[in-house]
């Protein structure tokens, strides 16, 4: 959908992987592959007071080098597909919701055997924030196709489109939950929030925000879901779509 003419967001959500940084690097080392152009648009949208906020599938660990190399040092970062907040200024994790592994493990072991899987390790007893699970040696779409026989009530899922793994977090938390709450605390109108990502799991955020894009390499499904589309990630689709309005 077009905005209307002077519109500006006064909060803007970002994705990572894909979205500010390309993903055919090391994933550890992605923070220092940022373009120029990206680096020098995200201060540009920090400088003008609007809120920028990094929201990613990724862990609290390798969130904390993003924020460093944007400069963003102060406001929030929401990790693991919305179920940890972070404090932009001090590394320092605000507040998380976490689920009991044990039911998905079980029916993730029955349906998808030789799985690997990695609980986030949040210190809150035999609880999570994130389980991530992958499955060598098939595709997305063969890990979506032996879930789609189960009943979950218990997480939401990310399936990706083009890798064997998937990400959990606790029923009904997505980017676009994490971000709603955030909205809502800092008192912007709904109608003054952009989102930009590229993944499946950013479809509840480009749906969520008054204005989404998705990147030009996003999948159909994530393409077709949002309000534009701006060129990839690898021609500085985000810097020149930021340059827009900052």
């Amino acid at each position: 959908m077009a905005r209307p003419q002077g519109w500006r967001p006064r909060l803007v959500a970002l994705d990572i992987d894909g979205t500010i940084c390309a993903e055919d690097g090391d994933p550890l080392l992605a923070h220092t592959m940022i373009s120029p152009g990206v680096r020098t648009a995200v201060a540009a949208v920090a400088h003008s007071g609007t809120h920028v906020v990094l929201c990613t599938g990724r862990p609290v660990r390798s969130v904390r080098p993003f924020l460093s190399e944007l400069g963003l040092s102060s406001g929030v970062a929401i990790c693991s597909n919305g179920a940890i907040r972070l404090d932009a200024a001090t590394g320092e994790i605000l507040d998380r919701i976490v689920f009991d592994p044990a039911e998905p493990v079980a029916l993730f072991r029955r349906l998808l055997p030789g799985a690997v899987f990695t609980a986030e390790d949040d210190g809150v007893g035999d609880r999570t924030t994130r389980l991530a699970v992958h499955w060598p040696g098939r595709t997305g779409a063969d890990l979506a196709a032996a879930l789609s026989v189960a009943s979950m009530p218990w997480i939401e899922c990310s399936i990706s489109l083009d890798t064997p793994w998937l990400v959990a977090t606790a029923a009904g938390v997505t980017k676009a939950s994490a971000l709603e709450k955030l909205r809502v605390e800092l008192g912007v109108a709904q109608g003054e929030t952009l989102a930009v990502g590229d993944g499946v799991n950013d479809l509840h955020m480009l749906a969520w925000a008054a204005h989404g894009v998705a990147m030009g390499q996003a999948p159909d499904v994530v393409r077709a879901a949002a309000d534009e589309v701006c060129l990839p990630v690898v021609e500085d689709g985000l810097a020149t779509l930021l340059a827009r309005w900052f």
